[in-house]
């Protein structure tokens, strides 16, 4: 049975009224409400979940339960955040992907819905889920891709691949909190340089926002997603540039390359893959309409 009180740190209003957990809901929900902030009561259910640590179930079968102060005072700062626009998963640390939950950090790129797209079209490509494959992700970030994919794979093996040693750091420990650690391995590297070839996947979600998409961004990713993780020049089409050459290269006969793609690159990026001497696929499109995953075969 829970407590429906923390005598420690007794918080009250102004009329002597217990503060509850309901109405923690609703005044952290009007606060943000009142900031504009789109889907408030979720986020204001998620962000007092995080506070008190328990599950968002818990708000529901307990509304009468008084926080104590730390907790109070720690939902506060978390929605006085989000009012900043700063998204609940940086907020909260982690974020669910593929049903599977991972930490991020200021280091990594926060997963969204659209990537799954990714996922769906590589298992989409499987015939039999329990081949023993080598999957290649470049750019790994927080190891979402590979490890949504292995989650589904019981057999095969795979490998991330960022530039940045602090991604590197939080993909190792969302391999081991997931229990893939025994099955993906994280490196530093600059896309494919110093790698040996004979993937049968290769997967990439790369930066492809061009610089004068800038203003089109939310306050949400343009001032908490890593830079790094988001821009690329010559209007967003470098990295794919760089990257589809060099993973055509280290792909076996018959692999396969499935790249995320902006609004309308879909078209550029199987030019670059035919280029690359890759037979391209219809391009996925993710819930919204979107050519979200590029699909690419090398000699078959």
């Amino acid at each position: 049975m829970a407590s429906n009180k923390d005598d420690s740190h007794p918080i009250t209003l102004a009329s002597g009224a217990p503060v509850t957990i309901g109405w923690c809901l609703r005044e952290g929900t009007a606060r943000l409400n009142a900031a504009g902030i789109k889907g408030a009561r979720l986020d204001a259910r998620l962000l007092l979940a995080a506070a008190i640590g328990k599950d968002t179930s818990y708000l529901f079968g307990y509304p009468e339960v008084e926080p104590s102060r730390e907790n109070w005072d720690s939902f506060q700062e978390m929605v006085s955040r989000r009012i900043m626009h700063e998204p609940v998963s940086r907020i909260v640390g982690h974020r669910e992907f593929w049903s599977l939950d991972f930490k991020i950090s200021p280091e990594t790129l926060d997963p969204r819905p659209d990537s799954e797209t990714l996922v769906s079209a590589v298992l989409d490509q499987i015939s039999d889920a329990t081949e023993a494959l080598r999957i290649l992700d470049l750019g790994t970030g927080s190891g979402c891709l590979l490890l949504a994919l292995l989650s589904e794979l019981p057999n095969t093996t795979g490998m991330g691949v960022d530039i940045s040693e602090a991604a590197i750091k939080i993909a190792g420990m969302n391999a081991s909190s997931l229990g893939l650690d025994q099955r993906a391995i994280f490196q530093t590297g600059n896309w494919c340089s110093g790698l040996l070839s004979g993937w049968d996947v290769i997967i990439s979600n790369p930066p492809y926002i061009g610089k004068n998409e800038i203003t089109e961004l939310e306050p949400e990713v343009l001032n908490y997603d890593p830079p790094a993780a988001l821009f690329a020049e010559e209007e967003g089409m470098k990295d794919y540039r760089d990257l589809i050459p060099q993973a055509a290269s280290i792909l076996k006969s018959g692999g396969l390359l499935v790249i995320e793609a902006g609004r309308g690159q879909a078209g550029q990026i199987n030019q670059v893959m035919i280029e690359a001497g890759l037979r391209c696929e219809l391009a996925v499109k993710d819930l919204g309409g979107i050519e979200r995953a590029c699909v690419a075969y090398k000699g078959i």
